[in-house]
């Protein structure tokens, strides 16, 4: 007695091609994920990189305001004189947060210390303009004569700016007749994408 076993295989060989395509379909999926996992991590790796460049600007701008305010090494640009601890001289005399504007203002970036439940200076401020006419900030080595080099790949976009906020201080129990002032600096530092920006501040007061 003989038994044809060719009608069984046809479905097992129909079986056994759907198991492979299946198993191929799946490893394409683990695939494109994987892809896709890989380019959101170099995304978040270059984001990062580029918010640590503006980090850096941002610092470095808060170094060279500081410079501006102690002592300029840059004779001919230097308005370090316009600060003292017991001085006003050089900042806007009105109430407010108005700041010098103008490139070729010498009093470019200094602001007075807003008035209780006004808007900050350094809240108020537009960092991004660098018209000659209108700018408030400070671009990097105006009053210092120090160089900041931007270019594409790994340098800023564009130089780092910055404020000066003047700020009264009073001892406790110190007459009200007595003024002492200190400096607020902010800063805002760009990284290879001007999108990319970070915004620093710092107290300084100056001794003399």
């Amino acid at each position: 007695m003989k038994i044809r076993l060719s009608n069984c295989r046809r479905p097992q060989q129909g079986m056994v091609l759907f198991s492979v395509l299946l198993i191929l379909l799946m490893v394409l999926l683990l695939g494109l994920a994987s892809a896709q996992i890989a380019m959101q991590g170099e995304k978040s790796s270059r984001n990062d990189r580029d918010r640590q460049i503006a980090f850096q600007a941002a610092e470095a701008a808060l170094l060279d305001a500081e410079m501006d305010i102690e002592h300029s090494p840059d004779m001919a640009r230097s308005r370090s004189h316009l600060f003292s601890h017991s001085s006003a001289l050089g900042f806007p005399d009105q109430a407010g947060a108005a700041c010098g504007s103008g490139a070729q203002n010498p009093y470019l970036g200094l602001c007075r210390h807003a008035a209780e439940g006004m808007v900050p200076s350094w809240h108020s401020v537009d960092f991004l303009d660098d018209a000659r006419a209108t700018t408030s900030s400070v671009p990097y080595g105006q009053f210092t004569g120090r160089a900041f080099h931007t270019a594409n790949g790994s340098l800023p976009g564009r130089a780092p700016r910055y404020i000066v906020e003047l700020m009264l201080y009073r001892k406790p129990g110190e007459r009200s007749d007595v003024l002492s002032y200190f400096y607020r600096i902010t800063a805002i530092g760009f990284g290879t994408r001007e999108t990319t920006q970070v915004v620093l501040q710092t107290v300084y007061r100056k001794a003399h």
